[in-house]
């Protein structure tokens, strides 16, 4: 098996959705980000091994998306592609598929990445008026077509707006959050500490520099408008709850994850074809797992990556504490710490196989470049975002084992492990 080298990651800066990139599509937000990764690795005109992009909000007419999206840069139109869908793990998930196919020695060269937007959201019609519609279209005789006409009721015509809701209870994600926060007695200072230091740790990291060669400008903005750096406890505690308003709600806008908009791509290659180009490398792609959780029965709807990494660190014969930095997706601050405190639990572990707790991490290494609270959480775009900016950190510390965990919606995880 090949090593698997991790070269370089491209975004845009994170927006919060309906402002800076409205009515900018799917495609169009990918499009600087690949093009930035072409010229930076002198892509032009080659031919990449594969390529897999993804994105949850994509209207029907995206059926070839991520095909479309490599059409529309100058790499050779002889590289395929893929689309791809795991909810929040999109494009780290297309990101261990990819490694796996380089790794075997399938591929030397791949780009994975994801993109989302709620600001050119796909509108559907009632099924009813679309059904009426195709049959208006098929039909053959002015009569069928008056009576397919003056069949339509005012009803028909209001739109179906997409709903970020799990269809099995109704319940949205922060409604589930809700619930697995006061199974583990999560309280809400706790979870306005987390997200106060996930702001803190990301207007720090653009003072120093971290993201200048990550963030790609695009529509005048330059960086991720989110962050607050003035941020503070006080502030974040004034916020009412916003899911709950039974008057024991604790999460709020500010400890949770903010609609965004926004895309990242990621660069890799077997290790030997980047020494023959001379790419240098950032890290490694050691290994990555998926798990799933039954939450109709009653798991906690984002808990699946406590599954995935147990399976993951028994593999890779490692400890919870093994690990230089933690990145760890903010959906809300409340999971995150609900996710610790699992490892933390005996019980709860011998449920994962393990026969004593996974145990506590170093929170000094958690998120220390900001997370999702802060940054934003364009779907797709998550995991091709975190990966480039572990890798980074790895990089720079010059040797070293990231942890990197993403729950998703549909009560799944999607993990992995980076190395240099």
């Amino acid at each position: 098996m090949k090593k698997v080298a991790i070269l370089g990651g491209k975004r845009i800066p994170f927006v919060k959705s309906f402002k800076e990139y409205n009515h900018i599509s799917n495609q169009e937000l990918l499009a600087p980000c690949l093009d930035a990764l072409i010229r930076q690795f002198n892509l032009e005109g080659k031919r990449i091994g594969e390529v897999a992009l993804g994105g949850l909000l994509n209207r029907p007419t995206d059926w070839n998306f991520s095909r479309e999206c490599v059409l529309g840069t100058s790499l050779d139109p002889h590289t395929p592609a893929y689309s791809l869908q795991r909810a929040c793990g999109t494009s780290l998930d297309a990101t261990i598929q990819l490694g796996l196919r380089i790794a075997a020695g399938q591929v030397d060269t791949a780009i994975s990445g994801g993109s989302d937007t709620n600001s050119d959201i796909p509108l559907l019609f009632q099924r009813q008026l679309a059904w009426k519609l195709s049959d208006l279209k098929h039909a053959k005789t002015f009569g069928q077509r008056l009576k397919i006409l003056t069949s339509i009721r005012f009803k028909d015509l209001s739109p179906v707006y997409p709903s970020i809701v799990e269809p099995r209870t109704g319940m949205s994600m922060g409604q589930h959050t809700e619930k697995m926060v006061k199974e583990w007695g999560i309280s809400r200072e706790a979870q306005d500490e987390l997200a106060y230091y996930s702001h803190i740790n990301a207007a720090k990291a653009y003072e120093e520099g971290f993201f200048n060669d990550l963030v790609v400008p695009f529509k005048g903005v330059t960086k991720d408008t989110i962050i607050r750096a003035d941020t503070s406890l006080a502030k974040l505690a004034s916020l009412k709850p916003a899911f709950d308003h039974s008057g024991s709600g604790t999460l709020t806008a500010g400890n949770s994850t903010l609609y965004t908009d926004g895309a990242a791509v990621l660069f890799m290659a077997s290790e030997e074809f980047a020494q023959q180009q001379n790419w240098p490398v950032k890290a490694y792609l050691v290994d990555g797992e998926t798990a799933a959780v039954d939450y109709v029965a009653g798991e906690g709807l984002l808990m699946a990556p406590t599954y995935a990494v147990a399976r993951m660190l028994k593999r890779q014969h490692l400890q919870l504490k093994d690990f230089d930095f933690y990145e760890i997706h903010e959906a809300f601050s409340g999971q995150v710490l609900c996710t610790l405190k699992a490892w933390e639990d005996a019980d709860y572990c011998r449920k994962l196989g393990w026969d004593k707790p996974l145990g506590s991490i170093d929170r000094s290494r958690l998120n220390v470049k900001g997370g999702s609270v802060a940054i934003g959480h364009p779907f797709a775009a998550t995991g091709a975002r975190i990966v480039a900016q572990a890798a980074k950190l790895l990089e720079e510390k010059g040797s070293g084992r990231v942890l990197i965990s993403i729950c998703t919606a549909g009560g799944m995880g999607v993990t992995a492990i980076l190395e240099k």
